[in-house]
């Protein structure tokens, strides 16, 4: 899977629209939109940031062969996920 593909499927898992997540990242919705039709990369810094957001390793995102989510805990570390509220109370109501 390829980084526009993380970052859409990411974004989306968070319930979130381009324009959220951009404004999450400190760029604009167009920015948001090429990166997820893969017309643009993100500079190293907004992925950084990404890896922050959506709880995830930077190798995740930046490596192809990676399908499987690599979460970080909030120092960093590999192995730790983080939910949404939404993702929460959706896990509650199941059980």
């Amino acid at each position: 899977m390829i980084l526009a593909d993380k970052i859409s499927r990411l974004r989306k898992r968070n319930g979130w629209s381009q324009e959220e997540l951009a404004e999450e990242v400190h760029v604009s919705r167009q920015a948001v939109s090429k990166w997820e039709s893969a017309q643009a990369i993100p500079d190293l810094e907004k992925i950084l940031r990404l890896g922050e957001i959506f709880g995830v390793t930077t190798d995740y995102l930046l490596k192809d062969e990676m399908e499987k989510e690599d979460f970080a805990d909030a120092s960093g570390e590999p192995g730790v996920r983080c939910v949404t509220l939404a993702e929460a109370n959706e896990y509650i109501a199941c059980k």
